[in-house]
């Protein structure tokens, strides 16, 4: 995975958290917990976002799209 230096700012108290964080070895560094914890948030964002698109969707049509022409096919469907 190709990395690439940022400068970011932090609030004091959190920093000292983070340390305390990497001091006790939960994180191997500060770099390594907010890349983590960045990817974390990003993953939780899409997941939001999926599940807000989802929610749009009326799932009696969604079914009644996916058994579209289902009776049609099952008598060409070859026996196991």
């Amino acid at each position: 995975m190709r990395t690439a230096k940022i400068a970011v700012s932090i609030d004091q108290k959190l920093l000292a958290k983070l340390d305390r964080l990497v001091k006790s070895h939960v994180f191997p560094s500060r770099s390594r917990a907010v890349q983590d914890a960045v990817e974390e948030k990003l993953g939780r964002l899409e997941h939001s976002r999926l599940a807000k698109e989802c929610a749009k969707l009326d799932p009696d049509f969604e079914k009644s799209m996916a058994e579209e022409g289902l009776s049609e096919e099952l008598s060409e469907w070859p026996e196991y």
